[in-house]
């Protein structure tokens, strides 16, 4: 159903608002199939949105693992006064300690949050914009804060319009990798390393060794099969939570890798380092024809492991996207070591915490220091390890 927060006529000041800003309305949408149409028209690569955001994604997210997690839809989609959709944020509501909490759909498994924005709105929202949209939210909606988490600063050459609100950096950079269309392969990946990674190959090497992309559903669900059997040893020899094993995720990630967009590519893309005998490496992630984001990874347990595979998986996956003209790629939100090796720049992530309500308020100021503190232990060696400690004692 849907819940119309018009934002016209509500107040005395209405009327000098609908001057200064160019949203006349706004509505609460809580079921995927009626905010579809919108989102599909704000998700066309003309438009400015990351591909996490797409609606095969978070739909079948929010269908596996939202659902299961007691989140409901909370997609929030404001138009001018033709009636033209201006964005739409992909959000879903829960409640904590009575607060409704709206947090953008994805949970763990999106890097960058955003709205999809109409792109000419875009490049000149302001900050009355942003104000008549969060009125049109307060004012019909059982959000009492908005937790806007992982936004990117900037995408695609365009300033994200939510870092006009007050805002705190997230509690993890990004490592990137521009990419220059037409650039030597050595720009990327400088010579040395390539050697280096030559040599590990070299030792790799088995019947029938290969680079791939999944292509077929019989491929995907073959490398998925392997992912999920290895990817739990993994988890368990480093002492982390399986996020994997919660409910629905695999589902979800099944799902998605299967769907197929409107191109012929996939929601979610497969590359794979096999031989005859056995899967090596595998990452998969989301692409945009610009930029490649990595979503999860895994590498074998057996002996290849010591040649370092996911290196050399990497390397390929970036020649890869190089030669299609791709501006960027990323590893994910993280400071592990193996990213910097690809990866020298930081993509500026951001929060917003935005209450709604009175009791909005001291819960959006919880959400903010609980955020900066975890920042501050990530920046801080001994308090990391410190922390570190404590989950391998406890986990």
């Amino acid at each position: 159903m849907t819940m119309a927060a018009a934002i016209e006529g509500r107040t005395a000041e209405a009327p000098a608002r609908s001057l200064t800003s160019r949203i006349a309305s706004v509505d609460i949408v809580t079921e995927l199939g009626h905010a579809e149409p919108v989102w599909r028209r704000l998700e066309d690569p003309t438009q400015f949105s990351t591909p996490y955001q797409r609606f095969d994604l978070l739909a079948n997210w929010q269908l596996q693992v939202g659902a299961r997690q007691n989140l409901t839809p909370f997609i929030a989609i404001a138009y001018d006064g033709e009636g033209r959709p201006l964005l739409l944020l992909p959000l879903a509501l829960t409640r904590k300690h009575g607060v409704g909490v709206a947090c953008f759909m994805g949970g763990k498994h999106t890097t960058f949050n955003m709205a999809l924005w109409d792109r000419d709105f875009a490049k000149e929202a302001t900050a009355a914009d942003l104000a008549a949209l969060l009125s049109g939210i307060r004012d019909r909606s059982a959000a009492d804060v908005l937790a806007l988490t992982q936004q990117p600063l900037r995408w695609r050459d365009i300033s994200n319009p939510f870092a006009i609100e007050p805002r705190q950096s997230s509690v993890n950079d990004c490592p990137v990798l521009t990419m220059v269309p037409g650039a030597p392969a050595t720009d990327m990946i400088g010579n040395s390393f390539r050697r280096r990674l030559k040599g590990k190959e070299r030792k790799l090497s088995s019947p029938g060794h290969r680079y791939r992309v999944a292509d077929t559903d019989a491929e995907i669900e073959r490398l998925l099969d392997w992912f999920f059997r290895i990817k739990p040893l993994r988890m368990a020899e480093q002492k982390l939570p399986n996020v994997f094993a919660e409910a629905g995720v695999e589902n979800f990630i099944r799902h998605t890798c299967l769907t197929r967009l409107a191109d012929g590519g996939r929601a979610i893309d497969i590359h794979a380092l096999e031989c005859d005998e056995e899967v090596i490496a595998l990452y998969a992630g989301v692409a945009d024809g610009q930029r490649f984001s990595m979503m999860f990874n895994t590498y074998t347990m057996s002996d290849r492991s010591r040649y370092s595979p996911g290196l050399i998986l990497m390397r390929d996956i970036i020649d890869h996207y190089a030669e299609r003209g791709y501006r960027a790629l990323d590893l994910g939100i993280g400071s592990d070591e193996y990213k910097r090796q690809f990866c020298k720049s930081d993509e500026p992530i951001f929060d917003n915490f935005i209450p709604l309500s009175w009791r909005g308020k001291p819960a959006a100021l919880a959400m903010s220091g609980v955020n900066r503190a975890k920042r501050l232990v990530k920046r801080n060696e001994t308090l990391l390890r410190f922390a570190q400690s404590l989950r391998r004692t406890f986990g």
